[in-house]
Order: C-alpha cells, then structure tokens, then sequence
C-alpha cells in the first residue's frame, strides 16, 4: 500500500468513527485553552479537566491570574504534576499577556512560543483550536501511531509532524490531529494492543507487529 492510498483509507475511517470531534481539554477561550494545554504536559485531559474548574473559577483571565500568587496557582493545579514549574510558567505568561498584548493571547505562532511554559507543541494545539490555523500539533498518541502505520521513522516529533504534514492535505490537518489522538486512546493503546482487532493496524500494519503480537500471546499461554 502506497502512502497516498494510506493516508485516504486513515482519513475514510477516521471521518467514519469521529464526524463530530470533541476537543479533549475544556476551555472557553484561547486564554484558558493555552493554559489548559501548558497543565496537560505529562498530564492526562481528564486531571486537567478536574483541575481547570477550580483555578478559572479564581482566575481565567491574564487580569485575574496575576493578582494570584504563584503559591497559590501552585496549589490548585498540583494534581497535574510538575506544579513548581507550571505555576511560574502560568503567572508570568498572563504578565507578558498584560505587558506586550494587550491581555490577549496572540494568534502568532512564534510569539506563543516566546511564552514561558508554551512549547511547539502546546503553541500548535492552541492556533488550531483557538483560531483554526492549519497545524498538526504532535502528542505521544499521534507519534507513536505515525510510527505503527508506517508514516514516519518514530526518531522525534519534530520529523514525524513534518512526515505527517507533508501525508495529508492542509485543511485536514487540524481534524486529523485530534482523531487520531481519540482514534489512539479508543482503539490503538500504547499497551495491550491487538492488532487483528484494531481495524487500522489490520489493515496498514507492518508484518512485525503481528508477529511481535503472536510471541507475545504465546509466552503468556506457556507456548
């Protein structure tokens, strides 16, 4: 199977599973998209979503997180993880909101970046969700299912969001990003997975996979 003729049998099925696609991490604007995002890192959705109820409800505007102490940012999202970091990372970005836009967040991918806390990645999620440029924010699911299906080498993300980019066509990007992470989480776990039941590795699956599979289901039956 081509890459082209792979790429138009994982769009078909994702269109089919997921026509209406639900964004995994609550949020009402693009400022408490960025922050939502920035508390995911090494973090699952659902913490974040038990997590941003709490802290918007004190703060989610730039205004009001900056009349919050780091302290206190520091122990409401403590749940997520790494909250020394995170807590600084979310104060001073709402500082450099205030000071250099305005309170607003810009609709820039490089000056996302230039944020404290706010990577590739997390500036990606947030010009596709927030304001519907066209990228392909790479996650672990993405990545490591780009690798599964043959798209890309696995060597980084940075190769297999260009590997990716360079598959599919720009207007589906942004769909496509989060139907494969949903796709990834439903259907293809990193652990446990069985590739004659997931019906895109079935398909688009290397020879190994299925024989990695088989020795592993022997060893587990004594075979």
């Amino acid at each position: 199977m081509t890459r082209a003729e792979k790429a138009v049998l994982i769009m078909d099925t994702l269109e089919r599973l997921y026509p209406e696609i639900p964004v995994p991490l609550d949020h009402t604007d693009p400022y408490t998209l960025l922050v939502a995002v920035l508390l995911s890192a090494q973090c699952t959705d659902v913490r974040v979503n038990q997590v941003t109820p709490h802290l918007f409800a004190e703060a989610a505007t730039p205004e009001e997180m900056v009349q919050m102490s780091v302290e206190d940012i520091k122990a409401i999202i403590r749940p997520c993880g790494l909250s020394p970091a995170k807590s600084k990372a979310i104060h001073r970005l709402s500082e450099m909101l205030l000071e250099n836009y305005n309170g607003q967040v810009p609709a820039d991918l490089m000056a996302l970046e230039t944020l404290p806390g706010v990577g590739h990645k997390t500036a990606s999620v947030v010009m596709s969700q927030a304001f519907g440029e066209p990228m392909f924010p790479v996650d672990t699911h993405i990545h490591r299912l780009a690798y599964r299906w043959k798209l890309s080498t696995g060597k980084n993300v940075t190769k297999t969001e260009k590997d990716l980019k360079a598959t599919f066509h720009r207007e589906r990007w942004n769909d496509l990003h989060l139907q494969i992470i949903w796709y990834g989480r439903d259907y293809c776990p990193a652990r446990g997975h069985n590739p004659y039941d997931c019906e895109l590795c079935s398909r688009l699956g290397r020879a190994t996979m299925f024989k990695e599979y088989d020795r592993m289901m022997a060893r587990r039956l004594g075979g």
